[in-house]
């Protein structure tokens, strides 16, 4: 697997000697300020070749704004990087519970927040459709893309290991 980590980071165009480490990434972080996301640690741990950032929740933290990634001064790929570390990590067993939780609503409707009846009244008292135009609404569709999710293994990659 430590193969892979590296294998990942330079398909995600993290070269191992183009990082600086300036910290840029960290200081310009929405989320860090409100977290222990620390951007930096985890690319640098990843480039270290340490599996164990795999299985570090930190690393589900990021909410993928692009900001670290716009200030760069090196314009390294970082949110593409994180992402690419989330789907081995995914592949390799490690989700945090509330993004299995978002996967498994997937699964069932659809859509990671599916619509409730408080929704749908809201929706029809501004004048809206009760139902977009997605998936819930057009059964055969949902049925679709539960096929097309079983048939990519999908279920089987969110499911706990």
């Amino acid at each position: 697997m430590s193969e892979e980590l590296l294998k990942v980071l330079k398909a995600a165009g993290l070269d191992v000697l183009s990082c600086m480490h300036c910290g840029t990434c960290t200081g310009s972080c929405p989320s860090g300020r409100h977290t222990g996301l620390n951007t930096r640690r985890i690319i640098r741990d990843a480039r270290k070749n340490r599996p164990e950032i795999l299985s570090d929740d930190d690393l589900w933290l990021c909410t993928t704004c692009y900001t670290c990634q716009e200030r760069c001064p090196r314009g390294i790929p970082i949110t593409d990087a994180l992402l690419e570390l989330r789907r081995l990590a995914v592949k390799e067993g490690f989700m945090r519970p509330e993004h299995r939780r978002v996967s498994e609503m997937v699964i069932e409707c659809g859509h990671a927040v599916p619509l409730d009846e408080e929704t749908m009244k809201k929706r029809e008292e501004l004048g809206l459709d009760p139902v977009p135009e997605t998936v819930q609404k057009y059964p055969e569709a949902l049925e679709e893309l539960k096929t097309l999710l079983k048939t990519c293994k999908f279920d089987k990659l969110v499911a706990e290991k």
